[in-house]
């Protein structure tokens, strides 16, 4: 249906990293894949299992911009999107079915901890909860399930033993976490991404730097805090706190956070064999730290 093929090719054609087909073929190149074509459909289920849940995502966000063009739900509408991709992912779930039932059942936990990531994020954080911990363990489901399957389906489809296989997941899980993580910073500190500089904050979306910022008691974070937590709708309002936000020490607190957290991700690669191949996994964690788009 040609309409299909248009709506479904829309955020892919907007380009983006292919960070997790990347991820995928690195971590085969650690032993020998097992066909070419196999590797290319491990590449791209979890690519297109990715840009479902970004459709999914933009309609619950309500966004009207996905790599820097006009978002599919704003395009078409939001019954589109969520249809399109549920096609998508209708289309990952084929695919990945000539992989094999391991696959397959790594793609479905992970396409159902993408689901209870978004819940746990809409219902917010209880009373009770930690903050912090709250928002890590949605960014882990929504983030680093993904990235965590990636590497695991590439040790897959190049036959590694169980513990490197597990060695990927924990290197994955961490490299996700600080893949979002980054995206926070950048939000506050960039203005060359493809959306708007502040749309966390003025969509009121919890994200590192606000979280940690509350642990502030001086008067001007307790007043930066506030207009955080205030209606930003206004322009000149969002780039104020922008300004605030980003001379405040909160945000090298921030990074030094992310940097921690790519050195636990990295130290999972010490069982993974020696070689080109582990040294770019490694490398990634020094690209995800230090980008800026």
């Amino acid at each position: 249906m040609p309409f299909v093929t248009e709506a479904a090719r829309h955020v892919i054609a907007a380009g983006g990293k292919r960070f997790r087909p990347l991820l995928v073929i690195l971590a085969s190149a650690l032993g020998t894949p097992r066909s070419a074509e196999d590797l290319t459909r491990a590449a791209l289920v979890m690519e297109l299992t990715h840009v479902a849940s970004l459709y999914h995502d933009d309609v619950m966000d309500e966004a009207d911009m996905r790599r820097g063009a006009p978002s599919a739900n704003s395009v078409w509408d939001n019954s589109v999107a969520i249809l399109v991709g549920d096609y998508l992912f209708a289309r990952a779930s084929d695919i990945v079915a000539d992989l094999g039932v391991d696959f397959v059942r790594l793609q479905a936990r992970t396409f159902s901890r993408l689901v209870q990531g978004q819940i746990a994020e809409t219902l917010g954080p209880a009373e009770d909860q930690d903050a912090v911990g709250a928002y890590l363990a949605v960014v882990a489901d929504k983030t680093g399930s993904l990235i965590a399957s990636s590497a695991m389906f590439g040790g897959m489809v190049a036959g590694l033993p169980a513990d490197q296989i597990e060695a990927l997941a924990g290197f994955g899980e961490e490299l996700g976490v600080v893949f979002q993580l980054s995206d926070d910073i950048i939000d506050i500190t960039s203005e060359s991404t493809g959306k708007t500089p502040g749309t966390d904050l003025r969509e009121g979306v919890a994200t590192l730097p606000t979280l940690m910022l509350a642990d502030y008691d001086d008067a001007e974070s307790r007043d930066l805090l506030r207009l955080v937590e205030g209606d930003l709708t206004d322009d000149a309002t969002l780039a104020e706190t922008l300004r605030r936000l980003r001379e405040h020490e909160v945000i090298e607190k921030a990074r030094a956070e992310v940097a921690r957290r790519a050195e636990v991700a990295r130290a999972h690669l010490a069982v993974l064999p020696e070689g080109m191949a582990r040294e770019a996994l490694s490398e990634l964690c020094d690209t995800v730290v230090t980008r800026s788009v």
